[in-house]
């Protein structure tokens, strides 16, 4: 058995213009994963993550967590890396426009394109995200300079925003961005950092182009590309070697670069995911790329770990988990934070919940994660927008927690999963709310799918969560089902595939499993059974439904002149009657409640 490592994958070029290229293979990878993350005992299932037919099958579940396993590498395929960079027309427009910024005040400055520009265009890859490093001045004054020269020129000047340092949060270089041809490019300056021993603030100055670079996140982000003299610069002298090796490596001792900015130990885990040969998404070849071992025993040191939890704002941390979870590969993107121990550290959790978690809650978490990832790519991205996989795989990480709630200040019960969103990842209020929502009707949904999946006749459907009015059952199925859509609309298939990992079986609190309950062909089979069992109900858009009976009628036959409560049961009530007779009237709806309110009225 053996944990889960990458290799490079084979890229390919337009036939049409072959540029010259470097070809080289990826070194043998010299340890796995940490064997933390495979446990004894449990059940797995063998998969590749190198098959370009189709996504990879559910992994192995045993008493809630999960692992991972691969087919035995094949060697790694050659990859290509130009060893230039050529500009398209519109990178020359703005490069020349930036040249003549320079020559026309007689700045003297030398202009770098930085990072992942640089990257992505030495492995053939088009990129619209140009920062440019500045010598011998701040960004907002060769803005300023850039606006003059579009001013003497007869063009358009451009708004210039500035995004101010805050070294508190580890954002220690102050950006100025503008619009220039459609294109939004960053301006800073180059710098260079000196640390004091009892501070973890740095002093800021002025640095040369080695110095900006050896403090930068990675060695393949690294690079430059002088406008000036159009050429790429590698100054920490490994950025190219570690590029065509398919490295993951911090240009100083890691540990070093993790204290100085936790931030990078995210950004080194998602350069690994976006660099990744598997794409479920169809978008062409990308290139596997290893985590150096150094960088790995460094992300996991417990000052690193601490760091992160002190010393980086939530708003940034958050912004890395969503590109991670908006990703290719969400499921790997987890599986190396929760090996590396930062689980916690990145989804913080209040000190006084209930009830208690299990131990290894973070696997319990991933593999609920995979197995939703999973269900979604068999049952095809088609069925979901972009949001509402986005945050199915967030309900799916987090559906441990389901049940999960601490007191705030007040004594208010909140639901951990709120904690999670709005003070551990700093993202949006409607992101927690969706997701709480999510989980409430997943649980419902548990209740309907023997019935609406049953081919006999139902006998008996009863639920914990609704007592509606009385009717058949079949039209009692309806109600239910058509309560349940209009309380989550757009979102029911999202809590349908959820409630999957809670039907026949919930793999949350189960403590054993056989395959045989984990086949995701089955699980995903079932939901297409449900989906047309809601279609053969009539329910698609059922939450656009349009009342038959308004507020203003119902006070008319109760004889009340203001609305309440009362009107509200009753509005509720002649939406229950409507779901169970799709055909029927306005005139009938009146008829069934003066009839039921003349039965109320006699009883009491």
């Amino acid at each position: 058995m053996k944990a889960l490592s990458i290799a490079v994958a084979v890229s390919t070029f337009n036939a049409t213009r072959r540029p010259r290229l470097f070809t080289f293979r990826n070194p043998p990878t010299s340890s796995p994963l940490r064997s933390s993350l495979l446990l004894p005992a449990f059940k797995l299932k063998r998969f590749s993550i190198f098959s370009s037919q189709k996504p990879p099958p559910a992994l192995g579940f045993y008493a809630g967590v999960t692992t991972m396993v691969e087919k035995p590498a094949s060697p790694p395929s050659s990859v290509q890396v130009k060893d230039h960079i050529d500009l398209t027309e519109h990178e020359e427009k703005i490069f020349n426009c930036l040249l003549q910024v320079v020559e026309q005040f007689n700045l003297k400055t030398q202009l770098r394109v930085a990072g992942g520009w640089v990257r992505d265009k030495l492995l053939g890859d088009e990129c619209f995200d140009i920062d440019i490093a500045l010598d011998n001045m701040y960004g907002r004054e060769f803005c300023e300079k850039v606006n003059e020269y579009l001013s003497a020129s007869g063009e358009e000047t451009q708004g210039v925003g500035v995004i101010q340092c805050n070294p508190e949060q580890s954002k220690h270089l102050e950006t100025a961005r503008m619009r220039l041809y459609d294109v939004w490019i960053d301006f800073v300056n180059l710098r260079a950092e000196d640390y004091s021993e009892n501070s973890r603030i740095p002093t800021m100055k002025f640095g040369t182009a080695k110095e900006d670079a050896d403090r930068r996140d990675l060695t393949i982000n690294s690079l430059f590309y002088n406008i000036n003299t159009k050429s790429v610069e590698d100054f920490t002298e490994r950025g190219i070697a570690d590029l065509k090796s398919g490295k993951i490596v911090t240009p100083l001792p890691p540990k070093q670069t993790f204290l100085d900015d936790p931030l990078r130990v995210l950004r080194a885990v998602r350069f690994d995911i976006i660099m990744s040969p598997y794409n479920l998404v169809n978008l062409g070849a990308r290139f596997g790329f290893m985590l150096d071992e150094e960088l790995k025993k460094a992300a996991a040191d417990e000052d690193v770990r601490a760091a992160i939890a002190d010393k980086i704002s939530r708003e940034r941390i958050g912004h890395e988990i969503d590109l991670m979870i908006s990703g290719k590969q969400p499921v790997k993107a987890m599986t190396y934070i929760a090996d590396l121990n930062l689980f916690w550290a990145v989804f913080s959790i209040p000190t006084d919940f209930e009830p208690s978690i299990p131990e290894e809650c973070d696997r319990l978490c991933i593999a609920c994660l995979d197995l939703a990832w999973g269900l979604l790519n068999l049952i095809g991205w088609s069925s979901f927008s972009v949001d509402q996989r986005r945050l199915c795989l967030y309900a799916a990480l987090f559906l441990p927690f389901r049940e999960t709630i601490y007191r705030d200040n007040k004594a208010k019960k909140i639901p951990v999963v709120n904690y999670f969103f709005r003070n551990s990842l700093k993202l949006k209020a409607s992101d927690a709310e969706t997701v709480i929502s999510l989980h409430a009707a997943t649980k419902k949904f548990v209740t309907l799918i023997p019935s609406l999946v049953s081919k006999e006749d139902i006998k008996v459907l009863e639920v914990d969560w609704k007592d509606t009015i009385e009717v058949p059952i079949a039209s009692k199925l309806r109600i239910l089902a058509g309560l349940l859509l209009r309380e989550i609309k757009q979102f029911w298939r999202v809590a349908l595939l959820l409630s999957m990992q809670l039907h026949p079986v919930d793999i949350v609190s189960s403590t054993s499993f056989s395959k045989e309950n984990f086949e995701l062909d089955k699980r995903s089979g079932l939901f297409k059974s449900v989906e047309n069992a809601v279609g053969a109900l009539g329910l698609e858009k059922v939450w656009e439904l349009k009342p038959l009976v308004n507020g203003k009628e119902i006070m008319n036959i109760l004889q009340i002149e203001s609305g309440g409560p009362v009107v509200r049961e009753w509005q509720q009530k002649l939406l229950e009657w409507q779901l169970a007779h799709p055909s029927g009237t306005a005139e009938e709806c009146l008829d069934w409640m003066k009839q039921t309110q003349s039965k109320r009225a006699r009883t009491e």
